[in-house]
């Protein structure tokens, strides 16, 4: 038996065809609210598929950790290269 279609506005980004893309973005919620609400859902899909695990290893930490000395990096750039 075959699955019933999924609505557009429940979509995956990574989903939703290209013709679809104005469709999809006008259904979204961009009040404050709305985005807070979309780095939560973010921050905890992050964390529960790479910090929250059984077997944990470092992959999760390890990628904030990089993700941290890349930034520093870029922030103190113009006062290494002077």
């Amino acid at each position: 038996m075959a699955q019933p279609p999924v609505p557009l506005k429940d979509m995956k980004l990574l989903d939703v065809k290209v013709g679809q893309l104005s469709s999809w973005l006008a259904m979204r919620d961009f009040t404050p609210g709305g985005i807070v609400g979309a780095f939560r859902r973010g921050y905890d899909r992050y964390y529960n598929k790479y910090i929250n695990v059984r077997k944990g290893g470092l992959g999760g930490i390890s990628m904030v950790l990089a993700g941290y000395v890349v930034l520093s990096y870029i922030w103190s750039y113009s006062h290494i290269s002077k």
